[in-house]
Parts: structure tokens; sequence; C-alpha cells
């Protein structure tokens, strides 16, 4: 199936997929070629796995991409990801990353202890999405 990663001024990644599996409002989801049609907004701070076709042997994540927020849309044999902001696995730095999580949790203050902000969201998902625990 065909996928598509992009942002409002950009195309993120873009090719064929066996598998995509990101976080919705309403859970989890995975698609595999021949999905129904599905239109789902994105969690805030979302890990996108885009996968290559299961029972090849390789089979693993393609792309990783941490996204702010978005919609994820099904139709046909396309997948289309629209985020706000996103980055790439490989375009994450590592030190960078962890300290804007630092910079977003304490600019959160108390009210991390209740709710985490989306920016504290996003952040953890790139550290995710760069292989790092968050």
């Amino acid at each position: 199936m065909h996928v598509e990663l992009l942002m409002p001024d950009r195309s993120l990644w873009s090719g064929e997929a066996g598998l995509v599996i990101a976080k919705t409002l309403d859970g989890d989801i995975g698609v595999l070629p021949g999905h129904a049609p599905v239109f789902g907004i994105l969690s805030p701070g979302s890990l996108v796995r885009i996968r290559e076709v299961p029972g090849n042997e390789s089979t693993g994540d393609v792309v990783r991409a941490a996204v702010r927020d978005g919609f994820l849309s099904v139709t046909g044999n396309r997948v289309s990801i629209l985020a706000s902001v996103g980055e790439l696995a490989d375009d994450i730095d590592l030190s960078t990353a962890k300290a804007e999580l630092d910079e977003a949790t304490a600019e959160a203050g108390s009210a991390a202890a209740a709710e985490e902000s989306p920016e504290v969201k996003y952040a953890r998902a790139r550290l995710r999405a760069a292989g790092e625990q968050a």
C-alpha cells in the first residue's frame, strides 16, 4: 500500500509499506493492505511506525516518526498521515530532544502531574522515535 507522511509545508516520507501503526484518540490502529476506509485523529505526541510487508524476513520499521498531532486517513490502498509538526527518527538529535523535554517539563510545572501538555508529549514522542525511553 502507498503511505504518505505529510506536514503542511512538506512531505516527510512517501513510499510503499505493508503495515502502519499509529495512536489515535480512539486507541492504537494498525493498517494493513485492504483495510477498510477510516479517518482518525492522532493522539498528541504520537509515534507513527511504518513497516515493510509482514512475512518478509527483514520486516522491521522502515520509518519511525514523532508527530505533535494530526490525522490519519485510509482510503483504498493508500494511507495518508497529516501532521501539524513531525520529525523522522533519523533527523532527531538526542541531546537536543532531551533538552527540549526538560524545558517543556519545566514550563509545565505542577500541571505536569495532572496531565502532560502537548509540548511534553511531543518531546517524549521524539525521544521514543529515536529509540530512547521517555
